[in-house]
């Protein structure tokens, strides 16, 4: 390829960085524009230039004329986008319109990296998700103004990229959830019934690919994944040790259609596979010292006294009989006080006398049951169910431990709170290592709250196992939410 200059949005992000790489290697001319919604400037390649901002205001940010723009800075994860679809909306919808704009001015070729989603059960996974269904809307839009104004355009799919810098955590891949979840001793957790089929891409091939449809390709339908498929099941046991099956989740396709014939065509085909790339992980690291199947919930009340949020970790603790439960709460009433445990793998453990009041003693005398429950088990973090009496009991214990704490805020109202209660919730929020909010709404109450400090970090040893569990309690929540 003669030296060009050449846009990549999302040049920041994991295949955006290999493909900056590779470009600039090659003699071009590369800029990337990246707000750092999932990208990273950890990620920065020498000799690129990096420009920070929305796709919206491509034109304010790029104001010179690229001979080709390789467009991969849309939001790229598909369960988490049932949780958050006003960000998909202005990443997806209003961010590729100004992408789409700008090329018209620019009159370059766009190489569009569409999403193999669409495909998915015979094309029924495309509405599924806010993600699979824009994505699909932007494929067909760039088509219709690439024909329609006599444009050069290509349209690509990727399936299931892995490779060395990989994200973990919410926008993370599956392959890193693996790989960090076999480094930490937590078993590897598979969303049922673990069948679901996919074809997993090393980054190097799918880079090899952009580049060739960049020089040569035209037109839509250039597939650039593995032939060779794998069930999730399979993918997990080539880790070894423990497999911990997760509930169902919505948007989770069984499996996607593949036709790389057009790619083919141009000289591509994988080169890497997927059984080398884990058999080198596996035999280069230790996996971590293997963890009992606990986790320590603290809960302001809990069976028989229960709303939404315990509803809902009912069904998740019936749905995965093999893990135990801890739960910290209150007796709270007099029936509370007596009940038994409601499942065989719900451990209870109970403050105060009976009275309403009891939620008072919870951050003082759950906190102790709570450093007791640590000091015996090795737990990857502690769970609140909303931000209240048990979440400061968490903080207490984060502060005391170093344990981190995820809250999950249910349906919690934040919108309209004392003056005493807010200063209290500014304190849970602002301690706690992740919170997660039920609507987008409700996250910008909880920011608001929080005085500007971020509401998710990293918890570290524990950011895989947690991520796939409030995955699935937030899945259950909904679909009671749906159904109430």
């Amino acid at each position: 390829m003669t030296p060009k200059l050449i846009l990549v949005t999302g040049g920041a992000g994991f295949v955006g960085t290999h493909l900056c790489k590779r470009l600039s290697a090659q003699g071009h001319r590369v800029i990337s524009l990246d707000n750092y919604f999932a990208g990273s400037k950890e990620n920065h390649v020498a000799g690129v230039e990096y420009r920070e901002g929305h796709t919206k205001d491509i034109a304010l940010h790029v104001p010179e004329s690229p001979e080709i723009i390789f467009h991969l800075g849309e939001y790229s994860r598909v369960e988490q986008s049932l949780l958050e679809p006003d960000v998909v909306e202005d990443l997806n919808v209003v961010g590729t319109r100004g992408v789409v704009e700008y090329w018209r001015a620019r009159k370059c070729k766009l190489v569009y990296a569409g999403s193999s989603t669409k495909f998915g059960d015979g094309g029924a996974a495309r509405e599924r998700t806010p993600y699979a269904s824009t994505k699909a809307a932007n494929s067909e839009l760039v088509k219709k103004t690439g024909e329609d104004e006599h444009l050069p355009y290509a349209i690509t799919y990727f399936y299931n990229v892995y490779g060395p810098g990989e994200r973990a955590g919410v926008y993370g891949t599956v392959i890193e959830a693996f790989k960090q979840m076999y480094l930490h001793g937590s078993p590897i957790t598979v969303t049922s019934p673990g069948t679901q089929l996919r074809n997993f891409t090393h980054v190097d091939d799918i880079v090899d690919g952009l580049i060739l449809v960049g020089e040569s390709g035209a037109g839509d339908e250039y597939g650039l994944g593995n032939e060779k498929s794998f069930s999730m099941l399979e993918v997990a046991k080539m880790f070894g040790g423990e497999v911990l099956m997760l509930p169902p989740r919505a948007g989770n396709r069984m499996q996607s259609g593949l036709d790389t014939s057009k790619s083919a065509a141009l000289g591509w085909r994988t080169k890497r596979t997927l059984e080398a790339y884990i058999q080198e992980f596996v035999a280069s690291r230790a996996r971590g010292v293997a963890r009992e199947k606990r986790v320590l919930v603290v809960s302001t009340t809990f069976y028989p006294v229960s709303g939404p949020a315990e509803d809902a970790l009912m069904e998740l603790m019936r749905s995965m009989p093999d893990v135990q439960f801890d739960i910290v709460t209150t007796s709270f009433t007099p029936d509370a006080k007596t009940a038994p445990s409601p499942l065989p793998n719900a451990q209870l453990y109970r403050v105060g006398r009976g009275r309403t009041s009891d939620k008072y003693l919870l951050p003082f005398l759950g906190f102790r049951i709570a450093y007791r429950l640590h000091r015996k088990h090795r737990y990857l973090f502690a769970w609140s169910l909303m931000a209240s009496y048990a979440a400061l009991a968490g903080v207490f214990l984060k502060y005391s431990t170093g344990l981190p704490l995820l809250i999950t805020l249910a349906d919690q109202r934040l919108d309209s709170v004392s003056p005493s209660v807010r200063f209290l919730l500014k304190h849970i929020l602002s301690g706690a290592d992740q919170v997660y909010g039920a609507s987008p709404s409700q996250e910008t109450h909880a920011a608001t709250i929080a005085a500007g400090k971020e509401l998710r970090h990293s918890i570290g040893e524990g950011d895989a196992f947690a991520n796939q569990l409030r995955y699935s309690y937030s899945e259950i929540l909904m679909q009671k939410s749906q159904t109430s």
